[in-house]
């Protein structure tokens, strides 16, 4: 299956994919954890040989929280390699465009587009697909590169596959890591 048409400028946005969503230090590691690095690194990669724009989001919790600036869980997770000149954009909200910067670094791009990945699917992921789409951009998210914790209610997997149809109804692309790396 050939990749699906996106827009060859559509940056990628990689979401909170922070040590704290890996380690298990503080709370469990997102679903699926290591699949999800796997994935996201194979995304990360194809962005760069397709020679798209890649940028990472780094939520910044409040003092004492273990996604707090400073505290060990706070780096984005160091298996994913972000490079040098890739940059980082704070978030202290679900809205990864509520930084104003990032929505100038997309518009600079000349994107009418973006990818998006990460977590968690029903936080960040999802407040981020609306904040995109509220700005008027094309979303594509990576399917399988996004993921959450367990709820009281629902599975991490029952999560994910709600907040996909969602995402799927509201118009955003949906596309499996492999369909958008090949392989």
């Amino acid at each position: 299956m050939p990749a699906p048409s996106l827009a060859d400028n559509a940056p990628l946005i990689v979401i909170d994919l922070q040590t704290g969503m890996f380690d298990g230090v503080h709370e469990p590691p997102i679903h699926e954890a290591s699949a999800i690095a796997d994935r996201a690194r194979a995304v990360i990669d194809w962005a760069r040989r397709g020679g798209r724009k890649v940028a990472f989001v780094r939520h910044d919790g409040p003092a004492g929280d273990p996604l707090a600036p400073g505290e060990p869980g706070w780096p984005v997770w160091p298996a994913l390699g972000q490079a040098v000149d890739e940059p980082t954009f704070a978030k202290s909200v679900g809205n990864a465009f509520s930084n104003a910067a990032l929505g100038d670094w997309v518009a600079g791009q000349g994107a009418g587009a973006v990818v998006l990945l990460g977590a968690q699917t029903d936080f960040c992921v999802a407040a981020t697909v609306k904040g995109a789409m509220a700005r008027g951009l094309g979303v594509t998210v990576v399917s399988d590169a996004h993921s959450t914790l367990d709820s009281a209610s629902e599975s991490a997997r029952q999560i994910i596959t709600r907040h996909n149809d969602e995402f799927a109804e509201a118009g955003v692309n949906l596309v499996t890591t492999k369909a958008l790396v090949g392989g």
